[in-house]
């Protein structure tokens, strides 16, 4: 299937009409000119006919981080797409912020995410961090820092199943 046009039968199956998303790069020192992971993911969701509603940098803070997802999953955007803040240094607490709020964990995004990682670049995989999961009725994926991380997660995984996993998150009961 061709990353950039979702099948018709993945459409379908979101009732919802356009998905709308929003970029969170987590870094204290980055800044909107020289956010290359943000910037792509922006660019990846457009070219795919993606929504973006809202982009914004914050830092790395746990109650920060905690606190505009929750509000973006309360404004009723779609998918929250972070970057950043998921190794392993003190400061990197994207993980340990989002897990504890989601409703419900996507287990097999983190672990597909690390397999095709180990293809690319060998045993560092060991150390990728990467989460998905819901919040409210909104898809959240956490992704590292790095360019070639997050072209990975959206095209390989997050662009192509995002209608359908929306679609199952807002399914009505």
């Amino acid at each position: 299937m061709d990353f950039a046009s979702p099948s018709t039968e993945h459409k379908k199956k979101f009732a919802g009409g356009e998905l709308r998303c929003a970029v969170l790069t987590i870094s204290s020192s980055k800044t909107a000119e020289d956010d290359v992971s943000g910037n792509l993911a922006k660019n990846l969701l457009k070219n795919a006919g993606i929504t973006i509603l809202f982009y914004k940098i914050i830092p790395d803070a746990e109650d920060v981080i905690r606190d505009e997802i929750q509000k973006l999953a309360e404004g009723g955007i779609d998918a929250i797409i972070t970057t950043g803040g998921t190794g392993l240094t003190p400061d990197d607490v994207t993980i340990e912020s989002v897990r504890p709020i989601l409703k419900k964990e996507i287990e097999g995004f983190g672990e597909l995410f690390r397999a095709m990682s180990f293809e690319e670049i060998g045993s560092s995989a060991v150390l990728t961090r990467a989460l998905a999961g819901v919040v409210d009725r909104t898809v959240v994926f956490c992704l590292p820092g790095s360019p070639n991380a997050v072209q990975l997660a959206l095209e390989k995984f997050i662009i192509p199943e995002m209608h359908h996993i929306v679609g199952h998150v807002r399914a009505k009961k």
